[in-house]
């Protein structure tokens, strides 16, 4: 007998339950092929075009900042424009995701790109989610090589892009959609949700930013 058996038979003699039991059996394998809803709150319950006003509210609120941009194009200026504004170096970390691949960089010749993971040296992390939480204003991202996991939280400052269609009502419609993306059962190893900079009121409930985290954090929405 293995340890897991073990663990197993004295848990199944502990509940009286033997190991053929195919009632709990049926009941496992149909929770497993499904994927049943729970409550969802009304907030998110909005017209597809008022999600991205509803997203944007909401990050503002957790103390992230919100850039809202019509096309792609301009998300060289726009990064570079942040990090100005904030006196920040004109350079960033950032993964080897296609959408930030496809972008003009050639407009920002003063803004300089590393890539891979972050050792925890760089001041500026750029990412792109996955998909946007309307009702808490909240980033889905996902892990690989395209958004590395170590860039949403070593850097102090992180910029993040959304698409305006990416952004859904409802965390259930979000994650519905990463599972539809990648397939049933083929899921990122993590999956990060982001809702504005780390914070912490630990301490004699004092808010302090960037806690075990980004400092600040930075979204631009792109609208199409």
């Amino acid at each position: 007998m293995t340890p897991r058996e073990a663990i197993l038979g004295k848990i199944r003699s502990q509940i009286s339950v033997g190991s053929d039991d195919t009632t709990r059996r049926t009941a496992v394998a149909n929770r497993l092929s499904s994927t049943p809803k729970g409550v969802i709150p009304e907030r998110g319950q909005v017209a597809p075009a008022e999600c991205v006003d509803l997203f944007c509210q909401q990050a503002e609120k957790v103390h992230a900042t919100v850039d809202r941009i019509s096309t792609y194009d301009g998300v060289a200026e726009a990064v570079s424009a942040y990090l100005r504004g904030r006196n920040l170096p004109q350079s960033v970390r950032m993964g080897d995701d296609n959408r930030l691949e496809a972008i003009d960089w050639s407009k920002t010749p003063n803004l300089s790109r590393a890539f891979g993971p972050s050792d925890g040296s760089d001041p500026v992390g750029l990412s792109h989610a996955q998909m946007g939480v309307a009702e808490t204003g909240t980033l889905i991202m996902t892990s690989g090589s395209a958004n590395p996991t170590t860039v949403n939280f070593l850097p102090e400052t992180h910029i993040i892009l959304v698409h305006s269609q990416d952004i859904s009502g409802d965390y259930e419609t979000s994650l519905n959609q990463i599972r539809s993306q990648f397939g049933k059962g083929r899921m990122p190893r993590t999956v990060n949700m982001i809702t504005g900079p780390s914070r912490s009121a630990d301490i004699e409930q004092k808010l302090l930013l960037g806690a075990h985290g980004p400092r600040s954090l930075h979204i631009i929405v792109v609208d199409d």
